[in-house]
């Protein structure tokens, strides 16, 4: 159980970690505690009652006070990120102690466990603004939306922001060899399709394939076709937290893997050749998409048919215009040579991503 009081949450630790303070006379609890710091990848610091030395007490970025230690922080400076830690579930006065000592929140093991592991994680990583995730997805066969997908990653990797490139599409040849990188050193999506619950995003980054100043989760060249809703969830979740952007290349099918993808998505991208049968297609996608995503906007892509542009496709398709993607050989297939599409920074597809970097970044307020 964890039961909230009425504070606000800690501030965002701005991308720095932190080491939590635990504050607890109580072997068992004491075992507990450390346990969950050590699953969150937490080296906490612990004491009897309320330290002494250097301000920790205000300092920490996370206060895990055992309820045995309750009156003997009851004097302490009022802080924000501090929890109430005990096992008694029939208690009546754990929330008056809870009060007395300024907790944000009251939490009864095992029960908390799960939450309580998230949040130590959550200071061990430094957790703040989550990465402005966007999806790209085709609507037809042979779009373009995996090489878009490239673009808008290499283009963002080199204004200097964490980007993450997420192969959400099996069957797509794999984002890796697309982008020359298909021997690169590092884990694939089968190597997470057992991932569960929380998994740490410093971790993730870390175990992936570096390609061109950007790191890449594609799939490799083995069976697996396939990873479990929950893995994609943990997988997406810990990407998100490390802040940046993340660029998903989504399928046009929607299986349960997929909508945990969306699920994540701040806004996507529908890939739109200039022709009647793709806006068809694409219709039937951006119905599908809209069960799950709310923000679905039409990236158009020429030539076009008699009597269609940009704007008459957007209209024919209800969705806000993203904006005409150039046509130029580096959207149509891909790049020989390892250079991946919009490396150069020049072009007119390089200015296109910026452009849409640009204005989503001032949309949701920076990264």
């Amino acid at each position: 159980m964890a039961g909230t009081v009425t504070h606000d949450p800690p501030p965002a630790t701005g991308g720095r970690p932190g080491r939590p303070l635990i504050v607890t006379e109580d072997p068992g609890l004491l075992d507990d505690l450390l346990r969950l710091c050590a699953a969150a990848g937490a080296t906490p610091e612990v004491h009897h009652g309320v330290p002494e030395r250097g301000g920790r007490w205000e300092a920490a970025p996370l206060v895990l006070v055992g309820d045995d230690a309750a009156r003997r922080v009851r004097g302490a400076a009022r802080r924000r990120g501090v929890v109430l830690v005990g096992r008694d579930q029939d208690d009546p006065d754990v929330w008056k102690r809870a009060v007395e000592i300024g907790a944000d929140h009251v939490l009864m093991l095992p029960d908390g466990e799960q939450w309580l592991v998230d949040r130590i994680a959550d200071v061990a990583e430094g957790v703040g603004r989550p990465a402005l995730t966007v999806g790209v997805i085709g609507g037809r066969g042979g779009a373009g939306a995996s090489t878009l997908a490239c673009a808008l990653a290499v283009t963002s990797a080199r204004e200097g922001v964490r980007t993450l490139l997420v192969d959400a599409d099996p069957l797509g040849g794999g984002l890796d060899v697309l982008l020359g990188g298909e021997t690169a050193e590092g884990l694939r999506w089968p190597a997470f399709a057992a991932s569960r619950g929380r998994v740490g995003g410093g971790a993730l980054e870390e175990s992936l394939p570096e390609l061109h100043s950007l790191r890449v989760l594609s799939w490799d060249r083995g069976d697996c076709v396939s990873v479990p809703p929950p893995a994609v969830r943990a997988v997406l979740a810990a990407a998100r937290r490390r802040g940046g952007t993340v660029v998903v290349d989504l399928p046009r099918r929607l299986d349960g893997g997929v909508a945990e993808a969306l699920a994540q998505l701040d806004l996507a991208l529908l890939v739109v050749p200039g022709e009647l049968r793709a806006v068809a297609a694409a219709g039937r996608v951006a119905s599908a998409v809209g069960m799950v995503l709310r923000d679905l906007r039409v990236a158009v892509r020429g030539p076009y048919a008699p009597g269609l542009d940009d704007r008459e496709v957007a209209r024919l398709l209800g969705l806000p215009l993203a904006g005409e993607v150039p046509v130029e050989s580096g959207l149509l297939r891909p790049s020989q040579g390892g250079k991946p599409p919009a490396a150069t920074g020049r072009g007119p597809l390089s200015r296109f991503c910026k452009g849409f970097w640009e204005r989503t970044l001032v949309e949701a307020g920076g990264v």
